[in-house]
């Protein structure tokens, strides 16, 4: 079990920042022949990104939702993610194959979904938890005097959007 950070803890990043979900769909649990190999794919993509620290992965959290898993991404740009999805050697592109030919053979089986976020302003706060989410994939730092709420928080999370050339 990872070590529990005790104390209001917030995050810090400067950079464009994206956050990536996504998620795996069971819809009849008994065609584990279907769904399990799609759901081994992912350790194999992830292993992959964060061997590389110029993939643009800045971290991720694997959660349980009631219709199957799904990943929270932060990324350090929208290009790094669209190139990672598409390149020819990448982990990725046998695994959509793979997706692809076992929907076809049993559509109703298993599902896949996801949202990507262009992040302008982000606000976090994590109270004695294991180390997590965003403070995790960028910078963890104590909530200071000025960041007792969340409004105020939110205020100091801009993020630069592409081309705005503001902080």
């Amino acid at each position: 079990m990872s070590r529990v950070v005790v104390g209001r803890i917030t995050h810090r990043h400067e950079g464009e920042l994206v956050v990536f979900h996504i998620g795996m769909t069971i819809n009849q649990w008994w065609r584990v022949d279907k769904w399990l190999p799609i759901f081994g794919d992912m350790p194999r993509m992830l292993q992959e990104l964060m061997s590389d620290p110029e993939s643009g992965l800045l971290g991720s959290h694997i959660l349980l939702g009631s219709s199957g898993p799904y990943l929270v991404q932060y990324w350090s740009s929208i290009d790094k993610l669209y190139a990672y999805a598409s390149a020819p050697a990448s982990a990725h592109r046998p695994a959509w194959s793979r997706f692809n030919k076992r929907a076809r053979s049993a559509p109703k089986a298993v599902g896949v979904w996801h949202e990507t976020f262009l992040v302008d302003r982000a606000e976090s706060i994590y109270v004695s938890t294991p180390s997590m989410g965003l403070p995790a994939a960028t910078e963890a730092v104590p909530v200071g005097s000025r960041q007792q709420h969340a409004r105020q928080r939110f205020a100091d999370g801009r993020t630069p959007v592409r081309g705005s050339g503001q902080r």
